[in-house]
């Protein structure tokens, strides 16, 4: 089936507010092509764009991408140099085309190990489609779910110390509000590509009902017409959230 049939065929009532998506599997895709590795995040970056577009066809509001996680750093020296310049010329090139089409898009993750330069050039480009409410698009970029919930509790401690937080417990509310993505409701479905089945340090507190769906599809073959397939099976799935 075509994108407008299987899109037909979708519930507008029952869209996922929030979807998730790791997108795995550039490495294993340019090696199947016998291309550097650089090639598959460069065939990524337009698997990304389609799956925007589709998330704005289809009603999905909030769309929050794993785009680079504190663990890749690990990787080859070039390779991190290719992935940090990817992204941020990736921004500067879709900046235009994401404000025509009603995006909001903001950047998740630590500071840590970016230079200034970087953060101040990534946060005054996404300002400007901050009027937008269409889609809200969050890409997560040196992001890791364990840092994420260790500088949300430092920050309440902060707080405290200088008595902005009047309590001595810390709750789940207060740990929520001071997560990277304060403000942002809990992914309704949590994607992943490439056959891998493990949530690999995204969202951690965020996913804890979240749906689940995988597939063996590298990500630079991700195409619109899977993503309506993995918001179809979302409809058809029960959520009790603990319940009966």
């Amino acid at each position: 089936m075509n994108f407008k049939e299987i899109l037909a065929k979708i519930d507008p009532q029952k869209i996922p507010v929030h979807v998730a998506i790791i997108m795995d599997g550039n490495g294993r895709w340019a090696k199947k092509k016998k291309l550097k590795r650089i090639n598959g995040h460069k065939k990524g970056v337009e698997a990304v764009r389609k799956i925007v577009e589709a998330s704005r066809e289809v009603g999905v509001k909030y769309l929050t991408v794993y785009a680079f996680s504190t663990e890749n750093w690990k990787r080859s020296k070039l390779e991190v140099n290719y992935l940090v310049k990817l992204i941020i010329d990736s921004l500067l090139n879709e900046i235009d085309s994401l404000i025509e089409n009603g995006v909001n898009i903001r950047f998740i993750g630590s500071r840590k190990n970016l230079t200034s330069s970087y953060s101040k050039k990534v946060e005054d480009t996404c300002r400007k489609s901050w009027h937008n409410d269409k889609l809200f698009l969050q890409v997560a970029m040196n992001y890791g779910g364990r840092k994420e919930i260790l500088d949300s509790v430092n920050q309440i401690l902060i707080k405290m110390k200088n008595g902005e937080i009047e309590t001595a417990e810390i709750t789940e509310k207060m740990i929520s509000e001071n997560l990277y993505s304060t403000g942002t409701p809990d992914p309704d479905l949590f994607i992943r590509t490439s056959g891998e089945q493990r949530i690999s340090n995204f969202l951690l507190w965020q996913s804890a009902y979240s749906e689940f769906w995988f597939t063996d599809t590298l990500w630079p073959d991700f195409t619109k017409e899977e993503y309506l397939k993995a918001i179809l099976e979302f409809q058809n799935r029960n959520r009790r959230f603990g319940g009966r």
